[in-house]
């Protein structure tokens, strides 16, 4: 990344939920998160199932409100206008979502071309014959035939509505697509053909990419830097290849090593720690890290810089 201003900067990002039934408890989703996406970038952020993807993702694209932290885009800190009005915001056009599962993100009483439009209406005022041309010309963008706009969803194939998806984000010209997992409910020849597609899009049109994806070798394909979650927080990033092929967290290297022909697997032992109001003093991955030692539970350890990269381990160095 240049050292231009990043398009993207979240700074010391908290959510935290309150726990049902256990007066003051709270469930810390994401906690102290700092990230940067730059102009033209495209960063992967992976982890497993509950490490808090999903909700950092909804916190960026303005789906929910924060408890903590800034979110800066261009300069402006999103995170001062609450979810429920960031709809209304010119920059709500500026960050756009493709979702994980393309049938059931489409309504299924819309047209392919009324799904494109709709943003378009809602967001940019643009209708009749100038929302009409927009339409064709993101169509053709994403290569779906113009022949396909009027069918419905259940008359697409799973490569035709994942591209219906992704229209439907450019079509309000954004500067920042989140991808949450947007070729896992496809066929794997057709996901290559998706990839190929979103790659293609990010060279013609300039986009920034936050890609999530439980897909190890996709993203090590298809980003420039990758960030790792463990329960709600990161514990390393840096760029793609240099993570991927000498991860330095204990965490990453688990990860990495569940990629066929990576060598021999890391298999973790214990239980994933409670993220409801987990001790402050202690690393989230002490009791299931292979190097873990005593100091690891009184002593948390910073994301601190080494070289390019950035690691909370006590032993990374």
């Amino acid at each position: 990344m240049s050292d231009a201003a990043p398009l993207l900067q979240v700074e010391r990002l908290h959510k935290r939920f309150p726990v049902a039934g256990r007066r003051g408890a709270l469930l810390h989703a994401v906690d102290d998160v700092t990230l940067s996406i730059g102009a033209g970038e495209s960063v992967g952020l992976v982890g497993e199932s509950g490490c808090g993807k999903s909700t950092l993702v909804r916190l960026l694209a303005r789906l929910l409100d924060t408890t903590e932290g800034r979110i800066v885009f261009a300069g402006k800190d999103l995170a001062a206008t609450p979810a429920a009005r960031f709809a209304r915001t010119p920059e709500r056009a500026l960050i756009q979502m493709v979702f994980q599962d393309p049938t059931d993100s489409l309504n299924p009483r819309f047209t392919a071309r009324d799904t494109i439009a709709e943003p378009l209406a809602l967001l940019t005022g643009l209708r009749g014959a100038e929302a009409r041309a927009r339409v064709d010309e993101v169509a053709q963008q994403v290569g779906l035939p113009l022949a396909l706009l009027d069918r419905y969803p259940h008359q697409l194939s799973g490569g035709q509505k994942a591209r219906v998806g992704i229209a439907r984000a450019l079509s309000v010209k954004p500067q920042l697509l989140i991808l949450d997992e947007p070729t896992a409910a496809l066929d794997v020849s057709v996901q290559a053909v998706v990839l190929q597609l979103l790659e293609r899009l990010r060279g013609e049109l300039g986009l920034s990419y936050l890609f999530v994806s439980h897909d190890l070798n996709v993203v090590r394909l298809l980003t420039d830097r990758v960030a790792v979650m463990y329960l709600g927080k990161l514990v390393e990033q840096g760029p793609s290849e240099q993570v991927f092929r000498a991860p330095l967290h204990p965490y990453t290297q688990a990860l990495v090593s569940a990629i066929p022909g990576q060598g021999p697997r890391i298999r973790l032992s214990g239980e994933v720690a409670s993220p409801i109001d987990p001790p402050a003093q202690a690393c989230r991955f002490h009791g299931r890290c292979p190097r873990g030692e005593d100091r690891c539970g009184r002593e948390a350890p910073p994301l601190q810089r080494i070289g390019v990269r950035e690691v909370a381990c006590h032993f990374a160095a």
